[in-house]
């Protein structure tokens, strides 16, 4: 039998869902959101209503973004040559914090993984080869994850951009293997760029 109120319950159920969030963590949520301010919680609450309306992907890099194009696609001060593929957003926001990349970049929304039934023709890839080919595009960087699903979505993009005169290089190995570009830390993902070839 259930001890809580139907309205913690509820709440309680629907934090549980989330990535790393178990039933303990989900309940000291909920009552903290009850001790709270209400107007705290109104925010929360207002700022999780508008998430999913308000953000979007950029056309060029689908990158997520509040705008059309994002604001590092529409800034001026990038270099418009080089494009740093990644699988995720969050890799996008690893890679911003070292502040020395100042090319594009193209988020591929996952990597290839025939064990989770993801395949090529679920990711990005496809826009990809567009981008390059139509584009002026000298470099493209594969900042994939260092695991099996990241090098097999490395060198498929190499045998996809093969017809294209576009010079293909890969971040170093200063990464841990089975790691996630968002858990690196700036200096190991500076000199994983430094030493990309």
């Amino acid at each position: 039998m259930n001890s809580f109120p139907d309205p913690i319950t509820r709440v309680v159920s629907e934090l549980s869902r989330l990535p790393g969030i178990g039933p303990k963590t989900a309940q000291r949520l909920t009552y903290f959101l009850l001790r709270a301010p209400s107007e705290q919680v109104a925010q929360l609450a207002a700022s999780l209503g508008s998430l999913k309306s308000s953000v979007r992907l950029c056309h060029r890099c689908f990158n997520l973004s509040d705008r059309d194009p994002c604001h590092i696609c529409s800034d001026a001060r990038r270099d418009t040559t080089i494009i740093c593929v990644v699988e995720e957003p969050l890799d996008v926001v690893a890679v911003e914090r070292i502040a020395g990349y100042r090319g594009l970049y193209h988020v591929l929304h996952g990597a290839i993984s025939p064990m989770e039934g993801i395949g090529p023709d679920e990711l990005k890839l496809s826009e990809l080869h567009t981008r390059v080919r139509d584009g002026a595009i000298a470099e493209v960087i594969l900042a994939t994850n260092p695991n099996l699903e990241g090098d097999a979505t490395a060198m498929y993009v190499t045998k996809l951009l093969a017809d294209t005169e576009v010079k293909i290089t890969r971040l170093a190995r200063g990464l841990p293997i089975g790691g996630d570009l968002e858990y690196a830390d700036e200096v190991t993902l500076s000199n994983a760029f430094a030493g990309r070839n």
